[in-house]
């Protein structure tokens, strides 16, 4: 299998997928047009990024089979696009959570006691101790949560570690987990922003979180409250921030921002470098050596898989049974041809089938083959099933009843 590594990856994962076999191409400046190019050229079945985009043009009429993003978000991917050309795409879930967790502590501690301050104010030959002596403290104040995905339930231990009084949001989120987290919960965001003293985003960018925090939100804040922002920067109208931020209303720490590069290193200006009250960092919320090493574990994992049954883990674009109305469960011996037929009679009623799983049993002999279907079988073609050698039992249910 031929794996294209389109940007910075971790040697360990180099070694890991040349250790399985695979047969790895490092083209870590392909981009735009020119992974199109790339992907022309090298014809890999497997493509791995972390944050070099993936356009529609480098997916259609390609040989790829399989993407996966280095990382957790595929907003950089043209996921559609990658359906609509049969190819799966699939990150690395979780493995950055601890590392994204610890960066929003630095970020709380570096807003509250003005440490890049002290930092600049030292270099430059200033004491002002009076002026960094106004920092609020962590313990005992509250920490406002909004996602509680895996890199939120990181922070809240450590939040708790801290003395904090953790009070988190999400529609996923009912009263059972906040008590097995032992944190308080909240109706919503607006009701996380009203109760925060510190407030974290740990959200993916969708269409509902997009520009979330306006400047309605901002006005539902503490006022001197803290936003702290590790997740995408479009889920802030940086606008709104600078206005508020300005105006000493709130203080934020930010690792993502607008217009930010996306190469390793060069010039870059922003609107937020002047601002008093804001803390930024270089989009490093993921960049540690433990994390690095866990998502190159985890790239190895997933092209492993891969090539082992076709099947890729954490794919983000399988809809799995969504469009499946019915359940075929067919009871046979393991012989060569079985499936084949059951496919044909499905196909002459016009009848799609959406999933397929084949279980073999024991020593090989039978085995259980479920597929979902679009829609209801007839009973004739049933009945025609079961005169089959080879075939032993026929169930069909309409998908959510017992099989």
């Amino acid at each position: 299998m031929r794996v294209l590594v389109a940007d910075a990856l971790e040697r360990r994962a180099i070694d890991g997928l040349t250790g399985i076999g695979a047969e790895v191409i490092l083209e870590p400046e392909a981009s735009g047009s020119g992974l199109r190019e790339a992907v022309q050229r090298h014809q890999p079945q497997v493509l791995v990024v972390r944050s070099t985009r993936v356009e529609a043009d480098a997916l259609e009429s390609s040989p790829l089979r399989l993407v996966i993003r280095a990382g957790a978000g595929t907003n950089t991917i043209d996921v559609a696009a990658a359906s609509s050309n049969g190819i799966l795409v699939a990150n690395c879930p979780g493995k950055n959570a601890i590392a994204v967790a610890e960066l929003a502590f630095g970020l709380m501690l570096a807003v509250d006691r003005s440490i890049p301050q002290c930092a600049i104010d030292l270099r430059e030959g200033r004491w002002n101790k009076k002026q960094h002596s106004k920092g609020g403290g962590l313990y005992g104040a509250t920490l406002g949560l909004i996602g509680m995905g895996q890199i939120g339930q990181e922070v809240a231990p450590r939040a708790r570690a801290f003395g904090m009084n953790v009070v988190a949001y999400s529609r996923f989120m009912g009263p059972e987990v906040a008590a097995a987290l032992q944190i308080g919960r909240a109706e919503n965001w607006q009701d996380a922003a009203r109760q925060a003293d510190f407030l974290s985003l740990h959200v993916p960018l969708v269409p509902e979180t997009k520009g979330m925090v306006n400047d309605e939100f901002i006005s539902l804040m503490k006022p001197g409250a803290v936003l702290i922002n590790t997740s995408r920067s479009e889920v802030v109208d940086q606008e709104a921030l600078i206005k508020a931020c300005r105006s000493g209303r709130i203080r934020a720490g930010l690792d993502v921002m607008e217009g930010e590069p996306s190469f390793g290193e060069g010039e870059f200006r922003t609107d937020l470098a002047d601002v008093p009250g804001i803390v930024c960092t270089h989009h490093i919320g993921a960049s540690t050596r433990q994390a690095q090493e866990a998502i190159a574990d985890e790239v190895v994992r997933i092209v492993h898989a891969f090539r082992a049954t076709a099947q890729a883990p954490n794919t983000v674009n399988v809809r799995r049974g969504a469009a499946a109305s019915h359940l075929l469960v067919v009871r046979h011996l393991d012989r060569v041809g079985v499936l084949a037929e059951v496919f044909d009679i499905l196909r002459a009623e016009g009848i799609n089938v959406q999933e397929v799983e084949n279980i073999i049993l024991g020593s090989a002999q039978a085995a259980i083959a479920q597929i979902s279907l679009d829609r209801q079988a007839q009973s004739a073609s049933l009945d025609r099933l079961k005169m089959h050698p080879y075939v032993l039992d026929v169930v069909q249910n309409a998908l959510g009843e017992a099989n």
